[in-house]
């Protein structure tokens, strides 16, 4: 490991992240040449479509932390709970933090989904593929979506809820609620095909 190595919080290397969907290789910005230091770079990624691709996959992370109205712009928040999320990884697994998440999002982006289809109150429902980029962004949704419910009311913190499931559904488990969903969105589609 060079000294010139751009390591996440100064600890997790982004050269030896692999991702395994070959689809989603163009989409999941986890190689050598966006990573940062911080999740936190102030980019312009909503100005030009596709643009949101090139963002660090710990920065859409974060992004997708910050929902709900008492949570909503708190990015230094944000980033702490990703932090500690990472550090809690690494101590479970023993893997690269970065590269877990990565096949959370590789597991956890449903491939096919149903959309409505209809004119004049006749409403039915059609299956379709899912776009690259819909499974990257639809998963970072449903994996912070289920660790926010599962640290609602709960003695633990989010960042231990949300550890807990990108861990669960980087093995596949149907414990993880990104998985469950995925599940649940592709056999609706599957029905409706």
């Amino acid at each position: 490991m060079a000294a010139s190595d751009i390591l996440l919080f100064g600890k997790w290397s982004f050269s030896d992240v692999e991702i395994s969907d070959i689809s989603l290789q163009d989409y999941i910005a986890a190689q050598n040449t966006q990573a940062v230091f911080l999740p936190h770079t102030a980019g312009r990624y909503q100005a030009k479509r596709f643009k949101k691709a090139s963002c660090p996959i710990a920065e859409r992370l974060v992004v997708s932390l910050m929902f709900h109205g008492r949570n909503g712009g708190k990015k230094m928040t944000a980033v702490r709970i990703v932090k500690h999320c990472f550090e809690i990884m690494h101590l479970m697994t023993d893997m690269n933090p970065i590269q877990v998440l990565v096949n959370a999002i590789v597991n956890s982006g449903p491939r096919e989904d149903s959309t409505r289809v209809g004119a004049a109150g006749i409403v039915r429902r059609q299956a379709v593929d899912c776009s690259p980029m819909r499974r990257v962004s639809y998963a970072l949704f449903l994996l912070t979506s289920g660790a926010r419910q599962a640290a609602f009311r709960n003695i633990k913190t989010i960042a231990e809820c949300l550890a807990d499931e990108i861990m669960n559904a980087a093995k596949g488990s149907s414990n993880s609620y990104a998985i469950k969903k995925k599940d649940e969105i592709e056999r609706i589609a599957k029905a409706n095909r």
